[in-house]
């Protein structure tokens, strides 16, 4: 499946969602476009820095499965090709220097059979990330390293990837830290309850 047939069920799943901005203050955000260049790893072909924004809803309309607690299940057949993620939103977010407004930031945790991807963690930040910086995910006390492109990143070694997402299962939330392009570093935390359940749906649905 094409990169821009999973931004767009993104995107829509976003929109039913109804996912608001981290800061709503209509004052100029931070600076960086949201691009959707190929990454620069083998596993470039499956993987996109969403523009939920951008995206048109009714091209990939999303169907949601369920909602766990804090998380949402949903499926798309985008290009005729069936996807199914996970996705939540912040449950507190902040900046340093504080107050610093951005777009909205996302977690989803995707599966694409097509593609033979199961469990992929992917993190929207809201902003142009800092180049050749890493950002962080921590998890009941294991960190991550995530490698990160436009506002997007994902997780830097992908064989810690499974032990990634069952710490996600088992903990009760997870930080994903980052900088902007202009010195911004930002903490968002996300509460994982209702995940377990999500991904349980997800894998029911995208075998």
């Amino acid at each position: 499946m094409g990169k821009v047939m999973w931004l767009l069920a993104l995107g829509a799943a976003i929109a039913v969602a109804g996912a608001a901005p981290v800061h709503a203050q209509p004052a100029k955000k931070e600076s960086g476009a949201r691009a959707q260049a190929p990454k620069p790893d083998a596993k470039a072909d499956q993987k996109s820095a969403a523009n939920p924004a951008a995206a048109p809803a009714a091209s990939a309309q999303p169907s949601l499965l369920g909602q766990y607690g804090d998380w949402g299940a949903y499926t798309a057949s985008p290009g005729g090709r069936k996807i199914c993620f996970a996705l939540a939103k912040p449950t507190k977010a902040t900046t340093d220097p504080p107050n610093r407004p951005r777009d909205p930031a996302y977690m989803f945790i995707s599966t694409r059979p097509s593609e033979k991807v199961a469990n992929e963690v992917s993190v929207v930040v809201g902003y142009g990330l800092k180049a050749n910086n890493d950002a962080t995910i921590d998890v009941g006390g294991s960190k991550f390293a995530m490698y990160t492109q436009n506002d997007g990143a994902w997780i830097k070694n992908a064989a810690e990837e499974p032990r990634l997402v069952e710490a996600l299962r088992k903990g009760s939330d997870v930080v994903v830290r980052g900088e902007s392009t202009r010195g911004t570093k930002t903490t968002d935390v996300y509460s994982l309850k209702g995940l377990a359940q999500a991904l349980d749906r997800v894998s029911q649905e995208c075998k």
